[in-house]
């Protein structure tokens, strides 16, 4: 079943942010959301995650569904390590997997380091290899791949596409490369 936002109000103050929005996110494919600055991208994001209330109008599909998410913030366990903190959200993962998955993406050189001794490129990718790792049904991304290197970049884009082919994915970007490369559908907010 598809995710349906229907006749969606949202307002902070005097501040309207939608306004009678409708919309349809497929399921088993990635929608890129676009837009500019400030007009409701990671709202929309907030709303869909049930970390904000819609003022009213209604958000159908989602109830049952597993979320995973990878947000603007890195939001990991700082004092232990990459392959712990993949863990967390999939403990069937054995430590020798996670560190296996954390090589795939560069990050062999770390794995016994805590992760608030990585750089913001380092703890990107982890957040992202957690977000994955998860069980979930429908994945939810925040600009995921913001402060990556272009060859970085490139490893984490392909990596991503092979792990999200035939899920529901929900990605705010601002770049367009990277909608046209992962996006089955783009929504412009």
């Amino acid at each position: 079943m598809d995710i349906q936002v229907k006749h969606l109000f949202k307002r902070f103050g005097d501040k309207v942010v939608f306004a009678d929005f409708s919309a349809a996110f497929p399921q088993g494919k990635t929608t890129c959301v676009m837009g500019p600055s400030g007009c409701g991208k990671t709202t929309l994001l907030s709303l869909l995650l049930g970390l904000e209330q819609p003022d009213s109008g209604e958000i159908l599909g989602l109830s049952s569904l597993r979320k995973s998410a990878v947000f603007q913030e890195h939001r990991l366990c700082e004092d232990v390590s990459a392959a712990a903190n993949l863990r967390l959200v999939a403990p069937r993962l054995s430590r020798q997997e996670a560190e296996a998955l954390l090589t795939g993406l560069g990050l062999g050189d770390s794995l016994r380091q805590p992760v608030r001794e990585f750089s913001g490129g380092m703890k990107r990718r982890t957040a992202i290899l957690r977000a994955l790792v998860a069980p979930y049904d429908v994945l939810f991304a925040d600009e995921p791949f913001q402060g990556l290197d272009q060859d970085t970049k490139g490893l984490v884009l392909d990596y991503w596409r092979e792990r999200t082919r035939g899920r529901t994915v929900i990605l705010v970007t601002h770049d367009l490369a990277e909608a046209e490369a992962l996006g089955d559908h783009i929504l412009s907010l």
